[in-house]
C-alpha cells in the first residue's frame, strides 16, 4: 500500500479577525475644529463651536478663564478611538465631521483637551459605596454652594461635603445664601468665618448685582440639594434659560428634582454658569485627609507630632495641643474637624467637636 503524501491542503488552519494590521497610532485630526461640551444627554453631547468671525480675535486664554464665546450648536458623539474615556459638561474638544450645526447632522469628537480641573464626587458615603469617582464637571474655577436659610433648611454637612470637594478639586468657593427673606444669615455665616468663604445674600425679587460680579469672567458650577431655589436663581441670571423650578414638600421638607442633567448657560456679561441637577449626598470616598488638611495651612505644621495614621478626630491628635499653645484658632480646628467627619460620612447632626 501505497503511503499518502500530505500537502498544505490537508492543514487546516482558522482564519484570522481580519488582516488589517494593529497599531497604536492615531490620526492627528489637525483640521479638528474647537468646541466647548454645554450638555450631556445619552451619548450625545451638544457643543458649542465658536463662529468663524471670532476664532482669529480671541486668545486661547480667555476661554479658561470663561470670557463668552459666541458660536454654533453643534451636536456629536465620542469617536471609538477614544474609547471608555468620559466627556463631561465642561470639556474643551475638538471635533471632526459635520459641525455645520445644521439640524439632523452629526459630528464626532476625536479629542478631549487637558482638563483645567475636575470637580468629583463618590456615589455615596454608605457602608456600600464603590468608591467609583463620579465627574460632575470639568474645567470650572469656582463652586457656588446654593442653600436656602429656610424652607428647606440648611444642611452644614451637605456644604462642608461640598467645600472638600472644592479643596480636591482646587477651585475657589462661594456660599450662595437664598431665601434671606425668611431667615437670617448670621448664624451660618458665623459657622463658615472661620474658613474664610466668600459669601453672598439673595431672596425673592431682590438684586443679584453682587451674585453677577462674583460670577463674571469665570466658569461657575452651581450645586445645591433639592428645593434651595438654584433654578429660580438661574432663570434670573439667565433670562433665557427656562429651567423648571418646583416647590418644597410641606411633609418631607425636601424639594423635588426638576434639573434633569447638567448644563452650561452663558451670562449676559460673560462667563459661564453650569447648572447641575439637585443632589441629596456627596460622597467623599476619593478624597484623602491630606488633600482635605491641605486647606488648612495654619494647622498643618501641628501635625508633625501626631501619630502614624492619624485622622485628626480622636483624642491622641496633637492639634489639640498645638491650638492650645496659641499655635491657631481654636475655631479653625473646629473647621478642620467638621470637614473631616463630613468625609468620612458622619450623620448630619451635629459633630461633638463642633462650636
Amino acid at each position: 500500500m501505497r503511503k499518502r503524501e500530505y500537502d498544505e491542503d490537508d492543514v487546516k488552519v482558522r482564519p484570522g479577525k481580519g488582516s488589517r494590521p494593529r497599531t497604536r497610532i492615531r490620526p492627528a485630526h489637525e483640521d479638528a475644529v474647537p468646541a466647548f461640551v454645554v450638555a450631556v444627554d445619552r451619548g450625545r453631547y451638544t457643543c458649542l463651536v465658536e463662529s468663524a468671525g471670532e476664532k482669529g480675535r480671541r486668545r486661547k486664554k480667555d476661554h479658561a478663564e470663561g470670557a463668552a464665546m459666541s458660536g454654533r450648536v453643534v451636536v456629536a458623539m465620542k469617536a471609538r478611538e477614544l474609547g471608555r474615556k468620559g466627556i463631561v459638561v465642561g470639556d474643551r474638544v475638538a471635533l471632526v465631521g459635520d459641525v455645520s450645526g445644521m439640524a439632523d447632522t452629526l459630528a464626532r469628537v476625536v479629542r478631549v483637551e487637558p482638563r483645567v480641573s475636575m470637580l468629583r464626587r463618590s456615589a455615596d458615603d454608605t457602608d456600600n459605596t464603590d468608591g467609583i469617582e463620579r465627574p460632575v464637571v470639568a474645567n470650572a474655577d469656582q463652586l457656588v454652594i446654593v442653600t436656602a436659610l429656610a424652607d428647606p433648611p440648611p444642611r452644614p454637612r451637605m456644604i462642608d461635603r461640598m467645600l472638600v470637594a472644592a479643596f480636591d478639586a482646587d477651585i475657589d468657593s462661594l456660599l450662595c445664601l437664598t431665601k434671606s427673606d425668611l431667615a437670617s444669615p448670621e448664624e451660618l455665616v458665623a459657622l463658615y468665618a472661620p474658613l474664610g468663604v466668600p459669601y453672598v445674600v439673595v431672596q425673592k425679587g431682590g438684586g443679584l448685582d453682587e451674585v453677577r460680579a462674583r460670577l463674571s469672567g469665570r466658569i461657575s458650577v452651581l450645586v445645591g440639594h433639592s428645593g434651595v431655589g438654584k433654578s429660580t436663581l438661574v432663570n434670573a441670571l439667565v433670562p433665557d434659560a427656562n429651567r423648571a423650578v418646583s416647590h418644597v414638600n410641606a411633609v418631607t421638607g425636601r424639594g423635588r428634582h426638576t434639573s434633569t442633567s447638567a448644563v452650561a448657560l452663558e451670562l449676559p456679561e460673560g462667563g459661564w454658569i453650569i447648572d447641575t441637577p439637585g443632589v441629596r449626598s456627596f460622597g467623599l470616598a476619593h478624597v484623602s485627609v491630606e488633600t482635605v488638611l491641605a486647606g488648612f495651612p495654619d494647622l498643618i505644621e501641628g501635625t508633625v507630632q501626631c501619630p502614624k495614621g492619624c485622622n485628626h478626630l480622636s483624642d491622641e491628635c496633637a492639634l489639640d495641643a498645638w491650638v492650645a499653645t496659641g499655635h491657631a484658632d481654636p475655631a479653625r480646628l473646629a473647621s478642620l474637624r467638621r470637614l473631616l467627619a463630613s468625609r468620612e460620612g458622619a450623620p448630619e447632626e451635629d459633630h461633638p467637636q463642633d462650636p
